[in-house]
């Protein structure tokens, strides 16, 4: 397996406000300098983030912006969708890493500039008159919906850096756009919390919002709880890994501002969260020894999105016990090196369609696109913890299966019921 590190493209700003232009620069890496693991995940979410936000800063995201899709992508959808999801998706990853305070390090460069760019693509994604307006769907073309929220959950994962510091004129698009979103109807399944999601926002920013789209939301998952950290989606279970893109991590925020407006109860909250924490002790033991991990279900081009519960509790130092800093951070490592090989990206540094590599566009679904594959970004959650924070610090140790593989003791494994 491939497993080589990659030209960063850093950036020099010359900005003019906040829809200004941005010029950016290719800067070269030092291989020779020792690489951290915090190092490498910075490193990864720069040359993820930029191609997205310094397009879309400059209004050029649907000028420049590659859209492939799927072989068997829906013939009656449009292409437009695209834009929205690669936006939406990964700031949705990386919004509490652009929310940490800055000081004089390499990597506090990376974040002012991307956080920038992040806060000029919000003003152009609601212009109507940028180039860059994003397509917020149609009561035929619902997608939008889901990257919406998307954008909702970075804003409320990074509330002064993403919210409060943008202009009045662009805080009242997106509040426009979020009520006027309320047409799309979502599906009974794990669509019902985007709904949800962008209500909340609209609820935490004391808008008018939706309670029925909130409520409905967190009652029908309540009842598709079947046991043991896993949730149905919708009345069938199905094995894959929509537990960890979508329910897990957007239940508990959900539910974590409306407790904190007096909507729902603290103990549907930290139910919930009980029931997060277990899932991701799935997740963890998904890693095999060589850093792989369990491919399974439907939009397993969505990669590393599947560690979004175990990134979110490690975020919110909620580890469960039986997971220790170290053996998650090594663990999550790992896979990005096996996975983010060099053409994972095309020539140009934009997402592949696949899992490993270029070659595998045949495992990607009816509604994948280029943009789709942003919320792989969701992995760079913990990156919102400090670098001095012990996540980053502690000591790198083994994980589950490669303990278990190699003789050595692991912790035994068993049913909880919440």
């Amino acid at each position: 397996m491939e497993r080589r590190n990659f030209l960063k493209l850093s950036s020099l700003l010359g900005v003019l406000g906040i829809t200004g232009n941005v010029v950016a620069v290719n800067k070269p890496i030092d291989y020779k300098k020792k690489q951290t693991d915090r190092d490498y995940w910075v490193m990864l979410l720069d040359k993820m983030a930029t191609p997205v936000l310094v397009n879309m800063s400059k209004g050029e995201l649907r000028k420049n912006m590659p859209v492939e899709v799927s072989k068997g992508w829906y013939k009656n959808s449009t292409k437009e969708v695209a834009y929205m999801e690669a936006f939406g998706r990964l700031i949705g990853g990386i919004a509490p890493w652009l929310e940490l305070p800055d000081d004089d390090s390499k990597e506090a460069e990376i974040r002012k500039r991307l956080r920038l760019q992040t806060q000029q693509s919000l003003a152009h994604a609601v212009d109507p008159d940028s180039p860059d307006y994003l397509y917020w769907g149609t009561p035929t073309s619902r997608q939008p919906l889901v990257d919406a929220a998307y954008i909702a959950q970075a804003l409320l994962y990074a509330p002064k850096s993403l919210w409060q510091d943008l202009d009045e004129k662009t805080k009242e698009r997106i509040i426009h756009e979020f009520t006027k979103i309320r047409a799309l109807k979502p599906n009974q399944s794990n669509w019902l919390l985007f709904a949800a999601m962008i209500e909340t926002f609209l609820l935490k920013v004391d808008k008018p919002f939706d309670a029925f789209r909130i409520d409905d939301a967190i009652d029908k998952l309540k009842g598709w709880y079947t046991g043991d950290g896993w949730y149905t989606d919708g009345k069938n279970f199905g094995f894959d890994h929509y537990n960890a893109y979508v329910m897990h991590p957007m239940m508990t925020d959900v539910l974590k501002h409306n407790v904190e407006k007096g909507r729902r109860t603290k103990e549907e909250y930290e139910q919930a969260y009980k029931r997060m924490q277990r899932y991701s002790t799935y997740l963890e033991r998904y890693i095999s020894p060589e850093g792989t991990y369990v491919v399974v279900g439907r939009s397993s081009t969505y990669r590393m999105a599947t560690f979004q519960p175990l990134m979110k509790v490690a975020l919110e130092k909620k580890l469960p016990d039986m997971l220790t800093n170290g053996q998650v951070r090594s663990a999550i490592t790992a896979v990005m090196k096996n996975m983010f090989i060099p053409t994972t990206f095309n020539k140009q540094g934009w997402l592949t369609l696949g899992l490993v590599g270029d070659k595998q566009i045949d495992i990607a679904d009816t509604y994948s696109n280029t943009g789709s594959m942003y919320i792989t970004s969701t992995v760079f959650l913990a990156l919102g913890l400090p670098a001095n924070d012990a996540f980053w610090t502690d000591a790198p140790e083994e994980w589950t299966q490669k303990k278990a593989w190699s003789g050595k003791p692991f912790t035994k494994d068993y049913a909880v019921n919440y």
